[in-house]
C-alpha cells in the first residue's frame, strides 16, 4: 500500500511540474526556453535495473514538456546480433544509453552522437566456477560472450589486460549469439561469464559459481561510471532546450533510483519494463545512481579510451575521442541548478 501510495505522489507531483526536493520547482523548465520538440524516443531493449531511471524518467520528461515520450522496442528478427547503438545509428532513438566502451567505439567509428553525461557506477559482476578464485586465474579458461567486439567481449578483454594477461591468446573465447553465456556457464560449457543485471541476481538465486569482480565495489572499476547518456549530434545541434530537459528528467529520476530504489522498482514494473520487482530492487539497490554530481565524465571517457587504445580496439587517443563525441554543456548547467 505505502508503494502505491508513493507512486501516486510522485506522479501526481511529476505532472504539476510544483513537487520540491528530487522533482525540483516548477520554475525548473518554466523560466528557460520551451523545448524545440516534443518528441523523445528512448531505447527500451534490455529490463535490468542499468535502465530504471529512463524509465522512471516517464512523467518528470512530460513535466518537462515532453508530450510524446516513446520507448522504441527493437525488431528481435532484424536485431537479434545487434544492441542500441545500431538503432542509434539508423536515426530511430534520440538517446542512447550504453556502456562506456560500446560509445567509445561508436565515436572511434564515426557516429555523429554526443556524450552528455554519466549516469552510474556499478551493476556488472564477472562470474566463475570454482576453479578460479582471480582474474588471473582466468588464463586457460573458457569465457562466455555474446560475440567477439560485444560489450561483454570488451569489458572483459579489459579487465584481464589490467592484471597482465593477454586476452587475445590467454583466455579461450566461446561466442555464442543463440544461447545467453549465462546459460553456456550454468550448462559448464563456459567457465567464466560478465553479468550483466538481472543475472547476477539470477545466480545467486541459483546459488551457483562466485563473483570474482564486481564493478560496484572493485577498483579502479568502481571509479569510474559504467554506463554514460549519449544523444544524436543532429538532436542537440536543433533541439539544445530539449537536450537539456532530457538530460535533467533523466537524472532527477536518477535520484529517485538512489534515494527511492522501492519507488523505482515499482514504476519499472508498472510501466512493463521488467517483471520481476525483486530482481529490479536488488539490482538498484546495488548499482550507484547517487554519484552523477561527484564524479566526473571525462575521467571516465579518458580511463577507458586509454585501456581500449592499450589493447587495440580503438585508434584513437582519449582527447580526440573527447573532443569529437562529448558536450558536458547541459550537465554543468544542471549540476549547478540541481545543486544540493
Amino acid at each position: 500500500m505505502q508503494i502505491i501510495q508513493n507512486r501516486r505522489h510522485f506522479l501526481t507531483g511529476a505532472a504539476a511540474a510544483g513537487a520540491t526536493g528530487l522533482l525540483g520547482t516548477a520554475t525548473d523548465a518554466w523560466a528557460e526556453p520551451a523545448p524545440e520538440t516534443t518528441t523523445v524516443r528512448l531505447a527500451n531493449g534490455l529490463a535490468g535495473a542499468c535502465w530504471a531511471p529512463q524509465f522512471v524518467a516517464q512523467d518528470l520528461l512530460r513535466a518537462e514538456g515532453f508530450t510524446d515520450v516513446r520507448y522504441v522496442v527493437p525488431d528481435w528478427d532484424k536485431d537479434m546480433l545487434q544492441d542500441t547503438s545500431v538503432w542509434m545509428a539508423r536515426g530511430e532513438i534520440d538517446f542512447d544509453w550504453q556502456f562506456v566502451p560500446v560509445t567509445i567505439a561508436m565515436i572511434e567509428a564515426g557516429m555523429p552522437i554526443k556524450v552528455v553525461t554519466g549516469l552510474h557506477s556499478g551493476c556488472l559482476e564477472l562470474i566463475v566456477n570454482e576453479s578460479i578464485n582471480s582474474i588471473a586465474d582466468l588464463k586457460g579458461k573458457r569465457v562466455g560472450v555474446f560475440a567477439l567486439t560485444s560489450a561483454p567481449h570488451v569489458l572483459v578483454t579489459l579487465m584481464a589486460a589490467f592484471v597482465g594477461l593477454d586476452p587475445a591468446t590467454d583466455l579461450e573465447w566461446v561466442a555464442n549469439p543463440d544461447v545467453s553465456s549465462m546459460q553456456l556457464f550454468n550448462e559448464g560449457k563456459v567457465d567464466a561469464f560478465l553479468a550483466v543485471p538481472p543475472e547476477p541476481q539470477e545466480q545467486r538465486v541459483r546459488n551457483f559459481g562466485h563473483t570474482i569482480l564486481n564493478t560496484t565495489a572493485d577498483r579502479p572499476w568502481s571509479q569510474h561510471y559504467c554506463c554514460m547518456l549519449a544523444c544524436s549530434a543532429d538532436y542537440v545541434d536543433r533541439h539544445p532546450a530539449a537536450t537539456k530537459r532530457v538530460l535533467r528528467a533523466i537524472l532527477k529520476a536518477a535520484d529517485i533510483c538512489a534515494s527511492d530504489p522501492e519507488l523505482a522498482a515499482q514504476l519499472s514494473v508498472d510501466g512493463k519494463f521488467t517483471d520481476r520487482y525483486d530482481y529490479a530492487l536488488e539490482g538498484l539497490r546495488e548499482a550507484r545512481y547517487d554519484v552523477w554530481r561527484e564524479f566526473d565524465p571525462e575521467d571516465t571517457m579518458r580511463f577507458y579510451a586509454l585501456r581500449m587504445n592499450e589493447v587495440g580496439f580503438i585508434k584513437a587517443g582519449p582527447n580526440k575521442i573527447i573532443a569529437n563525441g562529448t558536450d558536458w554543456r547541459f550537465l554543468n548547467e544542471i549540476k549547478r541548478e540541481m545543486k544540493t
